[in-house]
């Protein structure tokens, strides 16, 4: 099992409250909005902690997310930018 490759692995699963959801955003963005909303509704729902981070004060982020603003992380993996599907985060949390 251990030579298996890694895209066969199953990954332990984690209780919806042990994971962590973050919101890369900045100032005045509707976009970055509609994400915040659908964050706060789909992890206050299931009890998942979630943080938000300004892209402007971040030079790291961004270089790396700049054209993609929203982007919303998943225990720090992009899970998806621009428009967040309430389902699909959901699955995301709770699979």
């Amino acid at each position: 099992m251990a030579d298996m490759s890694p895209l066969f692995r199953r990954r332990p699963h984690r209780a919806p409250q042990d994971r962590l959801v973050t919101l890369v955003r900045k100032p005045g963005c509707h976009l970055c909005d509609d994400a915040q909303q659908v964050i706060e509704k789909v992890c206050g729902e299931l009890g998942v902690p979630w943080e938000q981070k300004d892209i402007t004060q971040d030079q790291d982020l961004h270089d790396q997310y700049w054209e993609q603003i929203p982007v919303v992380l998943v225990d720090g993996e992009q899970h998806t930018f621009w428009r967040v599907n309430e389902q699909r985060l959901r699955s995301a949390l709770t699979e």
